[in-house]
């Protein structure tokens, strides 16, 4: 799979999505730009690292909104122990809280909210998008675009060609990845309009 430069819009409120995606084995480097008006009007940036079997090693994101912006990077050890730092500038940013790291001992992938590009590190190293059991997961989620940290529960049930029905909480809905794992549609939230390889081919 060569670098793949995938871009996606919101299908229940304006969002839009654009990501560089660089596979090396079961390694991923990507980076990735996310436009948004709900729950207020921001822009943001992210850069992931991850290391074998796609388990992620740092995460870095920046978001600005509304005359502030917070920076935050969560990273995994080794061992499995998850640090976050965040630094934030201007006024009027959400409050913060320190998130739990204790819980996400078990995590081994970040989840950002509203990008479809992050549920494709679990689906990728089981290949649930192949088929197989339902499995469930822990994930140290991040919220948009206030960039607050918390555990998450997610389960993903392969239901055949290529969908997964995913379920956290309350919340369900299919995904379609297609065949390198990379989300083509996330039912009623979200599609990709585009998914050209490093060149402008298909």
């Amino acid at each position: 799979m060569n670098e793949l430069l995938p871009v996606w819009r919101g299908l229940d409120v304006w969002r839009a999505e654009a990501a560089s995606v660089a596979p090396i084995g079961t390694r991923l480097f990507a980076n990735g730009n996310q436009l948004g008006v709900e729950p207020r009007p921001y822009r943001l940036t992210y850069d992931l690292r991850t290391g074998e079997d796609y388990v992620t090693e740092e995460l870095r994101v920046k978001a600005w909104s509304g005359g502030w912006d917070r920076e935050l990077v969560v990273a995994r050890s080794a061992e499995g122990g998850w640090s976050v730092d965040m630094v934030e500038r201007g006024e009027g940013a959400p409050a913060w809280q320190e998130p739990p790291t204790d819980g996400l001992s078990d995590a081994l992938d970040c989840d950002l909210g509203f990008s479809p590009f992050f549920n494709s590190m679990p689906v990728l190293r089981h290949g649930l998008h192949e088929g197989g059991e339902a499995r469930e997961f822990v994930m140290t989620w991040i919220s948009v675009p206030d960039l607050a940290v918390r555990r998450s529960e997610q389960r993903y049930t392969p239901v055949g060609a290529g969908t997964v029905h995913f379920t956290s909480g309350d919340f369900s809905a299919d995904i379609h990845f297609d065949e390198h794992g990379l989300v083509s549609l996330y039912e009623d939230f979200l599609e990709r309009v585009a998914a050209n390889r490093e060149g402008g081919s298909r």
